[in-house]
């Protein structure tokens, strides 16, 4: 099992998905405003980069899960792999990733936690 609280990937789903409204609202003619996500993208990289390396390690498993990089029975293996890895910042690595908060909530079902349980009080 995830060496991370459910609570905290709650969060980092929540400020994830903060980015994605940030940079459709500061939208123009309809293209993404990157700027307008940077307040955001900033709050996710410092929450993640104050986790400990056995939280990190346990957030990029979980998104690798739900990623179908892994399978849930490999957990331990997507941990290792995360552990073994890990040669950049993991908020940089992860700050970058494309649905990176439905990855996160893909990987939360997939080991049997549900993800609306998880961010309940997140908000």
């Amino acid at each position: 099992m995830p060496e991370i609280h459910a609570d905290v990937i709650a969060q980092v789903i929540a400020l994830a998905r903060e980015i994605d409204e940030s940079t459709v609202v500061g939208a123009h003619d309809g293209m993404r405003d990157p700027a307008a996500g940077s307040l955001a993208a900033r709050e996710l990289r410092d929450f993640i980069g104050n986790l400990t390396e056995e939280e990190q390690y346990s957030l990029v498993a979980v998104m690798w899960i739900g990623r179908d990089s892994f399978d849930a029975e490999d957990y331990d293996e997507a941990y290792a792999t995360a552990q073994q890895e890990a040669t950049n910042a993991t908020e940089a690595y992860l700050s970058g990733i494309p649905m990176l908060a439905d990855y996160l909530e893909s990987g939360l079902e997939s080991l049997g936690i549900a993800p609306g349980e998880a961010d309940k009080g997140v908000y």
